[in-house]
């Protein structure tokens, strides 16, 4: 297969700005939290809702200490129950006493991001379990849009709709055929900044909720992967507690040049995001108040991530009072100080290449490259040296291409030398946006990045070495 017909698939302006959010927040929220359920049938009294200390500020500034740059509130789960007063449904807040009726969380949240920095997206369960026209096609469709219209057109700018696959209906409730293509054209006309996730066209599913990643993730992929419905399928069916651990071992690979064999006509630019929630459950639950994740596991999984070619989804419910518990706010501000102890131990270095001139390759991390490095088209092993002032204990290698240019790399080598002598410290097969290889600390004093494979030239924005922690 062609190295340049692989490389000629490309992000969009969208895709592109979502990519270097890296980071962001979930906000599962709603009546499941005044019941203790995570997924409620609907109907509940609207009467249950009233967190008498919600304070979206809180909410905000606990993401954002972890680093996050954005939050995904769910603004109606699959019980129906609207955390905006909604104009085609009275199961809203506007049937509860909280804030006398007058309250709008969607509003309290998207004020509250623009506050301190965070871009907000929306959550919109297509699901619907107390809609009465749910299940009926066309009619639900109508009310599912005029939903959507309302959220994209009073709360300013969004940078994801995320689409869930969820339906526990079963083979003997109402199953509604959702029109998927009416809905991406109302995101489009309304909010075109916005990515479609999950069961859209913009981001894919990593395809499980427990932060588990790919050896390697390939953003071109075949377009067969975009189908929603396939998505829907894949995703949880029950409420049965287990769903947000499971793994599954297929589709290991999406995307090597050997698995897109008899796709050459039919690739999409289709990024990974990996979701997972700081418990075990996505709402907040009283008895999972001694389960919250530590900063060590969530570190790993930011580590495998955002340094695997994906963005990091990561849920924090806050609790029935309207506020996130204190020993979560404690752990994402302990994965911030750990993010930003592991970037400011970029080691210092003087770079050279095997060809070309380097740009800001050395320098980018972690932000992009102004002038990337492109290696001669006839280079038969590009290369970057990084070389320190002293010998220096190194633990990680942090990567990343233009991907302006597409994804390119197929197989990247990092050597370091320590004495005189060449060792081989990681090797991995994509990089793609920004790909961090961990390894056991090595003394050594100078590093080298060699791409032995590629589609077309590789074009890379990005290389850092990363000390050890003292």
């Amino acid at each position: 297969m062609s190295g340049q017909v692989l490389a000629s698939v490309r992000p969009s302006e969208r895709q592109l700005a979502w990519q270097s959010m890296e980071f962001y927040g979930f906000i599962h929220f709603g009546m499941n939290t005044m019941t203790d359920r995570e997924w409620g049938e609907g109907h509940d009294d609207p009467a249950l809702f009233d967190p008498p200390g919600l304070d979206a500020d809180q909410w905000v500034l606990a993401l954002k200490s972890a680093g996050m740059t954005g939050v995904i509130l769910t603004c109606k789960h699959h019980d129906g129950f609207c955390l905006w007063p909604s104009d085609v449904t009275a199961y809203s807040v506007a049937s509860s006493p909280w804030r006398d009726g007058r309250g709008d969380v969607v509003a309290e949240v998207a004020e509250a991001a623009r506050r301190h920095g965070l871009r907000f997206g929306i959550y919109l369960s297509p699901w619907d379990r107390t809609e009465a026209t749910y299940g009926s096609g066309t009619a639900y469709d109508d009310f599912y849009v005029a939903q959507l219209t309302e959220l994209l057109t009073r709360y300013g700018p969004v940078f994801s709709v995320w689409l869930d696959g969820a339906n526990g209906e079963g083979p003997n409730g109402r199953r509604q055929v959702y029109d998927w293509e009416r809905y991406y054209a109302v995101v489009r006309e309304l909010q075109p900044d916005a990515v479609i996730s999950v069961c859209g066209p913009d981001v894919r599913w990593c395809g499980n909720e427990a932060g588990d990643t790919r050896p390697d993730e390939w953003s071109v992929v075949p377009r067969a992967l975009r189908d929603a419905e396939r998505t829907a399928d894949r995703s949880q069916q029950a409420d049965d507690g287990t769903f947000a651990r499971l793994v599954r071992s297929d589709e290991r690979d999406l995307g090597s040049r050997a698995a897109l064999v008899g796709h050459e006509d039919d690739l999409v630019w289709y990024p990974a995001e990996v979701n997972t929630s700081i418990r075990p459950g996505w709402f907040h639950h009283p008895s999972e108040d001694g389960e919250v994740r530590t900063v060590d596991e969530l570190f790993t999984i930011h580590l495998r991530s955002v340094g695997g070619n994906s963005c990091f989804l990561l849920n924090v419910p806050p609790a029935r009072d309207g506020l996130v518990r204190d020993t979560d706010v404690a752990v994402l501000e302990g994965l911030g100080r750990r993010i930003e102890d592991f970037r400011a131990r970029r080691i210092e270095a003087t770079v050279t290449v095997s060809s070309g001139t380097p740009g800001d390759v050395a320098t980018a991390w972690p932000d992009s490259g102004r002038t990337p490095w492109r290696p001669a088209d006839t280079d038969p092993l590009p290369t970057v040296t990084l070389a320190f002032a002293r010998p220096r204990l190194v633990e990680a290698v942090v990567l990343g291409e233009d991907i302006t240019q597409g994804q390119r790399v197929e197989r990247v080598v990092v050597r370091g030398c320590g004495n005189g002598r060449w060792t081989v410290l990681a090797e991995a097969n994509s990089v793609g946006h920004q790909r961090v290889l961990t390894f056991p600390p090595a003394e050594v004093d100078t590093v080298r990045v060699e791409v032995p494979q590629a589609r077309d030239t590789a074009v890379v924005a990005r290389v850092a070495a990363i000390g050890a922690a003292s």
